[in-house]
């Protein structure tokens, strides 16, 4: 009797929770439809620029463009890292590269050292004029840099900096500056208080806290912050063709003087080849700490 009426028990009951939907839904099959679209639309230019700078000349000029390479070559790739000519200057992307691993890591640095320090007073240190100077960094972050150009120019200039890879990385710091100080302070505004309370009552200084506390917990907003200025400047184009003589320019700039040559036959898979040379840093960076920077948006980098 008692086995029966459990059983009873259970086939009345039945089984509970949300019902499994369809995995072949009129919902999941548009999701899946637009996601393949959009998938399509990024990834075949960059098949495209693979396949071409794989193939020869006379394959190319047979004019499918989507057909895989038949011979495969390398030779593209060695031509556009050291032999690409702009001008006189025939060592390829080679230079611009080095100039731009200059430019890169003491503006990455500086600017990161500084926005840290800047948010971490602004989120847990509340001094006079805290607020004045918070709303003057929101209105930097948002000023189009191109209304700043002359006037960095005049700037250098007076600084003796105009030209010089010091100049674009004074220039990249300070632009990267406001937004990254926002950053910061969003995020260190949505650790727990009582963290910083406790170590006050514990007798740590300004650097204590921020050191023995606050860095090691902020691993993720600094790997978003690196992603972003990375990002933006090895990217970048404008600053570094206006504030740089030939001899410093940026990768991006020797980039843009190889592809634009009109010296001599124009080789497609050579400038296939050197704009993909040109966007490896950033992508390597990106895919080996995608996961933090992902870590670091969803852990308060854009609250308010």
């Amino acid at each position: 009797m008692t086995n029966s009426s459990s059983n009873t028990t259970v086939e009345m009951t039945g089984p509970r929770g949300a019902k499994p939907k369809r995995a072949l839904s009129p919902r999941n099959i548009m999701i899946y439809g637009v996601l393949l679209v959009v998938a399509c639309y990024y990834l075949l230019p960059l098949y495209v620029m693979i396949a071409t700078s794989l193939k020869g000349m006379p394959e190319i000029r047979l004019g499918n463009i989507f057909a895989p390479p038949v011979d495969i070559t390398f030779e593209p790739w060695v031509k556009a890292w050291s032999q690409a000519c702009t001008g006189l200057n025939c060592e390829g992307l080679s230079r611009g590269f080095w100039n731009s691993v200059r430019i890169l890591i003491p503006s990455v640095a500086i600017s990161i050292l500084i926005a840290s320090v800047n948010g971490y007073a602004l989120a847990n240190w509340k001094f006079k004029g805290a607020e004045v100077f918070f709303t003057i960094l929101i209105f930097g972050a948002f000023i189009p840099y191109q209304i700043m150009i002359y006037p960095m120019v005049i700037f250098l200039r007076e600084l003796g900096l105009f030209g010089k890879l010091g100049g674009l990385v004074l220039v990249h710091t300070v632009f990267g500056m406001p937004i990254l100080t926002l950053l910061f302070r969003n995020y260190f505004t949505s650790l727990p208080e009582e963290l910083f309370k406790a170590a006050r009552v514990d007798g740590a200084g300004f650097w204590g806290i921020y050191f023995r506390i606050m860095l090691p917990m902020s691993i993720p907003i600094f790997v978003v912050a690196m992603i972003l200025q990375v990002t933006g400047i090895w990217n970048d184009f404008l600053f570094g063709v206006i504030y740089t003589k030939p001899d410093a320019y940026p990768m991006t700039v020797q980039l843009n003087n190889i592809v634009n040559s009109v010296q001599g036959v124009k080789e497609y898979n050579v400038n296939m080849a050197a704009t993909l040379l040109t966007g490896v840093v950033p992508l390597v960076i990106y895919f080996a700490s995608g996961k933090l920077f992902v870590r670091g948006i969803a852990a308060g980098a854009v609250k308010g």
